[in-house]
C-alpha cells in the first residue's frame, strides 16, 4: 500500500484544524506557499478536492471533512507514542568490584534494599581478590580492604574490620586455654602485613600463644575456612559483621577475646565518568549502610 507524502499529510492536517494555511505555515515553520504546495500535491495524488479556497478562507470539502479527523487522531497518536518513549526512564548500569567474601557475606544480603530504591540502575557485581584497575574501565566502583591510600581515586572510608575467634557452639569452647585441644583454621592471605589477622598475632594480643597449638588446618578461600569453622572442624579467626547471620542463627559462637584489628573497607571510584550519578548513588546507599549497621567497630 502507497501512502501519500508525510509532510502533504501533515500540511493538510493544520491547514484543516486551523481552516487557514498562513496559521498551518506558521506552526510548521514553513511559508503559506510552501502549505498550498504541499496540499495541492496531496489533492493530485488522491485525484480529489480537499479544500474550497476562498478569498479569506479555506473550507473543507466533504472529501476533506471525511480526511482530516483520520489524521487528526493518527497525527495525536503519533505524539503520545513519542513523548512516552521519550520520557521513558532509561537504563542505566555500573560495575561494582568486590573481594568474594565481601559480596557474598555484607553485599549480595543487602543488595534488595539498593534494588528496591533504585531499580532504574543495572548492577554487575564483578568479584575478585585482586584490586581491578577502575581507570581502566574493568569497573566503575571498587570495596577495597586495605590500608590506602588510593592515589588517583576518591576514597570514602567505609568501617574496620576487626577478628575473633569463632567456632562451632558443639566445640565447648569457653576460655583461650581450651584451644591447646583444637585445630586452628588458618586463612593464607595473599599480601600479609602487621594487621593481617594471623593465630600468632591473636597469641600475641590476648598474651595466651602459650595456649596455641600447632596443629592445624589452612585454606586458600576464607569462606571455606568459615564452613570449616561451623561443621566443628575447628577454630577460625573470623569478621563477626561477615559472619553475623551465622552468629544470629547459633552456627558459630565467639567463645571468648580478644578481637584484633584489621584494615578498613573502602568505597572508591575515578570521581568522574558518564555514569558517576550512578556511583554516587551506590556510594550514598554503602555509606547509609555502614552507618546502620550495629557492628561497627571505630
Amino acid at each position: 500500500m502507497s501512502l501519500p507524502p508525510l509532510a502533504a499529510l501533515r500540511a493538510f492536517e493544520a491547514a484543516a484544524r486551523h481552516q487557514s494555511f498562513k496559521q498551518a505555515a506558521s506552526e510548521l515553520g514553513v511559508t503559506p506557499t510552501a502549505v498550498s504546495h504541499q496540499i495541492r500535491l496531496l489533492e493530485e495524488t488522491l485525484g480529489v478536492r480537499l479544500f474550497d479556497r476562498k478569498p479569506r478562507q479555506v473550507v473543507l470539502t466533504d472529501v476533506g471533512q471525511e480526511l482530516y479527523p483520520v489524521l487528526r487522531d493518527g497525527f495525536s497518536s503519533f505524539a503520545k507514542a513519542i513523548d512516552r518513549i521519550r520520557n521513558r526512564p532509561v537504563s542505566r548500569s555500573m560495575t561494582v568490584s568486590v573481594i568474594p567474601s565481601f559480596a557474598a557475606k555484607w553485599l549480595l544480603p543487602r543488595l534488595p534494599r539498593f534494588q528496591s530504591a533504585n531499580p532504574d540502575i543495572h548492577l554487575r557485581l564483578h568479584t575478585s581478590p585482586e584490586a581491578v584497575d577502575l581507570a581502566g574501565g574493568v569497573a566503575d566502583v571498587a570495596i577495597r580492604y586495605g590500608v590506602g591510600p588510593y592515589p588517583g581515586l576518591v576514597a570514602h572510608k567505609m568501617f574496620r574490620e576487626q577478628f575473633v575467634p569463632l567456632c562451632s557452639p558443639a566445640l565447648g569452647l569457653q576460655k583461650p586455654e581450651d584451644l591447646r585441644n583444637a585445630t586452628l583454621l588458618h586463612f593464607d592471605w595473599l599480601r600479609p602485613d602487621d594487621a593481617t589477622p594471623t593465630w600468632q598475632r591473636w597469641g600475641q594480643v590476648a598474651e595466651r600463644s602459650d595456649c596455641l597449638p600447632n596443629a592445624g588446618i589452612s585454606f586458600s578461600d576464607d569462606s571455606h575456612a568459615i564452613q570449616a569453622a561451623i561443621a566443628g572442624q575447628g577454630v577460625v579467626l573470623g569478621s563477626p559483621v561477615m559472619v553475623r547471620a551465622e552468629i544470629d542463627a547459633g552456627l558459630l559462637v565467639m567463645p571468648f577475646g580478644p578481637e584484633i584489628k584489621g584494615h578498613y573497607y573502602h568505597y572508591v571510584h575515578t570521581g568522574r565518568g558518564e555514569n558517576l550519578r550512578e556511583v554516587e548513588a551506590f556510594g550514598d546507599w554503602i555509606m547509609r549502610e555502614v552507618a546502620s549497621s550495629a557492628r561497627i567497630a571505630d
